[in-house]
This record gives structure tokens, sequence and C-alpha cells, in this order.
């Protein structure tokens, strides 16, 4: 498999421990932007050692072909991370199947920049990977979101209610899904 890919205006990588100075810049400068979205975080998740660790697990975890992170760079600024993808619980077998889960800079939202990075991804999975079925579980008030993976031609399967904790509280999440239909 692959560790870099591009699409127009991106370049995607699977990123080793060197990045980790530019994976702790990259949730520092989002850390007030990202909270609402996500689980609280431990104090220790902003330092360099966290991230250094957390990279070695995700690469251990692409070597094992459970999951896939890809970190977002803009061509015209490859030094500079400013989202990620990540497939993650991909499951072989007679499900063929993984969870989709994205962020991306507060800065660069509403420049199709998170729609561009997806659809690459969903062509790895589906193509390199062979999955049949991608899920992403997105919260309703989180249109944005919701917006980018219905372009994409993900279809609701219903509302999994207080599905995670996000930001200390349960909530409700919107089951979003793609089928690979070339897999028929």
């Amino acid at each position: 498999m692959r560790k870099v890919y591009e699409t127009n205006r991106l370049i995607l990588k699977i990123l080793d421990n060197s990045y980790a100075p530019r994976v702790l810049d990259y949730y520092e400068r989002n850390k007030d932007f990202l909270e609402e979205w996500e689980a609280i975080k431990k104090d220790d998740f902003y330092t360099e050692t966290y991230q250094k660790k957390q990279l070695d697990i995700d690469m251990e975890s692409y070597t094992n072909h459970s999951l896939v992170r890809l970190w977002i760079f803009r061509k015209d600024d490859d030094k500079r991370i400013i989202g990620t993808i990540g497939f993650s619980n991909i499951v072989g077998g007679a499900f063929l199947s993984t969870f989709l889960g994205y962020k991306l800079d507060k800065d660069e939202i509403k420049k199709g920049f998170m729609t561009e990075a997806i659809k690459k991804g969903i062509e790895i999975m589906f193509h390199e990977y062979g999955l049949h079925r991608i899920e992403a579980n997105i919260m309703p008030k989180n249109i944005r979101s919701l917006k980018v993976v219905q372009k994409l031609g993900f279809y609701n399967e219903g509302l999994a209610y207080k599905y995670l904790k996000i930001n200390g509280k349960w909530e409700d999440h919107i089951h979003m899904v793609l089928l690979n239909e070339t897999l028929d």
C-alpha cells in the first residue's frame, strides 16, 4: 500500500512519528474549534510525546490493515497539516467495512478540501482495500459534516441515540453509509 496520495489540490500522507511536531501544531491551532465535536482530551494529548506515540500506534494499525489515517496537506503549502481523515476498525471477511472520521483546520473550511480528501479516501478503501461499506456517524447539529458526506453519496441509515460521548456529553449520531456497488 502507498503512503502518499494526491488530489488536484491536496497531498494525503500516512505519517510516521517524525511528524509529531506538525500534528501537535495542527491540534493546538484547532483546539477550541474541534472541542465541540470530539471526546474530551487528556492534558498530555497536547504534547509531542503523546503525538509521537499516537503516530506509532497509527503506523502499527496501518501495517495490520486495521486503520488508515491520512493527514491532509495543501499542495501549495506541503509543510502545514490542515486536517485528517481516518478509516478505522477495518473489518474483512463477510463484512468488508470501515468507519470514517475526519476533521479540518478551522481556517480551511468551506473550500471543498474535505470533500476532495474523502473522495480520494473512498477510492482507496473501495479499490485498494476492496471494502464494501464505509460508515460515518455524525451529530445531527453538524450540518457542514452531513453536507460533505451527502455530496459524496452517503445515505442515512438511521439515528443512533446517545452513541458517542462528545465533549463530555452522550450525543445522538446519524448513521451515514456509502456502499461500494461494484462489489455486488
